[in-house]
């Protein structure tokens, strides 16, 4: 039983690599930028933003194609935005025995947050876990940045 805790223990510990860089911040007062659409990460990191008091602004569609089973999209990037956020995603797995108390639904995730000013990456993170867990390290992330 000892040896099944400390196994389980390991694979947790194994499903986020967050990035923070050091001594950077978050100001609330400059805009967002985050791609439109996407899986429930996308979705919810903007949502999570802007309970945080961020003003979120998503691009306007200039192009798609759509052919040979590809799809393109190009959006026109707002001027006046500070940070740029960018998730990269797959989509969410119904995983009720494993995320059974923690929101159900398995996500796995690239979440990159990127100055504009200085054109330095504050948050790089590459996480996957239950729904519920990683809304709250996201929660956890941005309290940590706004804090300084």
């Amino acid at each position: 039983m000892k040896h099944i805790s400390i196994l389980v223990l390991i694979l947790l510990t194994a499903c986020n690599s967050v990035y923070i860089k050091p001594n950077a911040t978050l100001d609330t007062s400059k805009p967002v930028y985050a791609n439109r659409g996407g899986f429930t990460m996308k979705r919810v990191i903007k949502q999570e933003l802007e309970k945080h008091g961020f003003t979120v602004k998503v691009g306007r569609l200039k192009s798609s194609y759509d052919g040979d089973d590809i799809s393109i999209e190009t959006e026109e990037v707002p001027g006046n935005h500070a940070y740029i956020v960018r998730v990269s995603e797959r989509s969410e797995v119904f995983r009720p025995l494993w995320c059974v108390f923690n929101g159900f639904w398995w996500w796995r995730f690239n979440v990159s947050i990127v100055d504009q000013d200085t054109k330095n990456e504050i948050v790089s993170w590459r996480g996957r876990g239950c729904a519920n867990s990683s809304v709250r390290k996201l929660n956890d992330i941005l309290n940590k940045l706004e804090q300084k």
